[in-house]
Parts: structure tokens; sequence; C-alpha cells
């Protein structure tokens, strides 16, 4: 009649875990050895459960001294790293239908697969841009906190943004790399604000990541105020991928990211440098671009 019972036993000391039927010996009694494997397994289960209690426990104690807030305004919000409505109200989100090439919106649906006039009279060396929004108001604000003002923390929901504004890049994507700082300024800034968000989207989308892949090798003087051809020259000869990383390179679809679109200079010629290191194609994700009638 023993070998007649439930199989399973739902008791106080498992608080809802079933415990599997214990194999009986000859002699009616389970084994020593197995009863100690599914003892094992339930204190195990038992802590991650009390684990996870004590987790969402700090959080609700945290959530009650820090509440969270949006980390563009301020205000109020039902979570922590969010926007409040009027914020995400506030950002110029780029969707379709737009360029296919520089990710630019067009005000007029005519169709998938469209150029604008600006790729067609001056084609990029990278084979497609996307990004989040449009520079300007709320988005230019996060931009400068998080590159200016040391809110590293602001990667976390701007990259989750990229992520996906990118999605119908990631899926082509063999690496990503972030557009490098010259040492220089990275000693200063002290982080690599497009390393940051590089990391995130890695992180989301499951696509591996070499923030070392590409280096700047020349001090280039700030981009700002420049015109588009000031830009290029700028900028020339200052991307190289070390000789380490080439077979990193070597053959795979780079996802480029940044925090920025502007001209396109900078991704340009860190395209043209992953190009001549064997890449097979360069896509550029940025959470904000620079939105123009000309564009």
């Amino acid at each position: 009649m023993q070998h007649d019972r439930a199989r399973a036993t739902l008791t106080p000391e498992n608080d809802g875990v079933i415990a599997p039927a214990l194999p009986a010996e000859t002699n009616g009694l389970p084994n020593p050895g197995e009863t100690h494997r599914i003892s094992s397994r339930l204190f195990v289960r038992t802590g991650r459960w009390a684990a996870g209690w004590l987790r969402a426990g700090l959080r609700g104690a945290i959530g009650i001294v820090y509440p969270p807030s949006c980390i563009a305004c301020q205000a109020a919000t039902g979570e922590a790293q969010a926007l409040c409505p009027a914020c995400w109200g506030a950002i110029g989100f780029i969707e379709r239908p737009y360029c296919e090439r520089l990710g630019t919106p067009f005000s007029v649906d005519l169709g998938d697969g469209l150029i604008s006039p600006a790729a067609m009279a001056d084609p990029p060396v990278f084979a497609r841009a996307r990004a989040v929004c449009r520079f300007d108001g709320t988005a230019r604000e996060l931009v400068h906190r998080l590159k200016y003002g040391d809110r590293t923390d602001l990667a976390l929901t701007m990259g989750r943004m990229m992520a996906q504004a990118g999605r119908e890049l990631l899926p082509d994507a063999g690496l990503i790399v972030p557009v490098p700082l010259h040492r220089a300024r990275l000693w200063t800034r002290r982080f690599n604000q497009a390393a940051a968000l590089a990391q995130v989207v890695a992180r989301q989308s499951g696509v591996a990541l070499a923030p070392l892949a590409l280096a700047r090798i020349k001090r280039t003087r700030q981009q700002v105020g420049l015109t588009r051809a000031q830009r290029a020259d700028n900028l020339q000869g200052a991307f190289k991928v070390p000789p380490s990383a080439r077979p990193q390179i070597e053959g795979r679809r780079i996802l480029l990211v940044d925090d920025v679109l502007t001209t396109g200079s900078t991704a340009n010629a860190a395209a043209r440098a992953l190009l001549r290191a064997g890449a097979s194609a360069v896509d550029v994700l940025t959470f904000a671009r620079v939105v123009t009638d000309g564009s």
C-alpha cells in the first residue's frame, strides 16, 4: 500500500515546490543518496525563493526612500529609468517612412525601399543608419547629460531604446563596435558615451561587443561649428583597426554605435577604417540624429 501513495508531496517546508517521487528499494525505504540529492535541490529552490523575496523587499524599500522619477525632468514615474508621459511625448521619434540609407524621415509615404536625394547625391560609406529620434528638445538634453554631465545611468534607458530602433539592423550584425574617443579626450571625460550605449545594445540583442576593435589614433578638434567639408577633413585618418582586432572584423557585418549622427562625417570615417580592415559592411545605430530639410 505504501507504493500506491501519491508520488509527490506538498508540505509547508517546500512552500509550493513539488518534490519528485522517491525511488523505493526492496525494503520499501528510499535510497539515502537519492534522499540527499532531493533535499539539496529543495534547499537550493527554497534559497532562491527567499532571495527573490529579499530583492523585492529591498527594491520596495528603495522605492519609498528614493521614489522613481523621470530621467529627463525628474517628475514622478511608475518605475525607475523611465520617461514621464510629457517627456516621452516631447521626443521626436523617427519612424517609417524614412530613407533606407540615411534613416532620415520622409514627410510623405511613397513606399518602402526609397532613398533620399541627399543619399543619392552623396552616398555614405556605411550601408544603413538608424536612430531613435531627432536631435532636439528632450533628446538633446539626454545626450548632453550623458556626455557632459556624468549621467552614465542614462545609457541604460537610451541603449534599450536604441536596441528597439535598430531591430532591423541587429539580426544582420556580426559584431557591435562603439565609435572610440581619443585617449586624451577619454582621460578628460573619464568614459566613452558610445561604449556605454553599445554595451546596453549588445546586452539587449545578444550580439557580441568589441569595444577595442576600433581606435581613434588622431586627436581631432571638436566638430561643433565645422562645415560638412571641414568635418570630413578633420577626421581624415582618425580611425584605425588594430592588427590584433582584424580577425574579429574580417568578413563580418559591423554595427557601429554612437550617441548622435550629425553630418555623418564621423560615421563615414569610422566605417571606412572598418571596411579597410575587412568588414563586409557597416551599419550605424545612434540614439539621435540631426534632421534638416535637406536630409
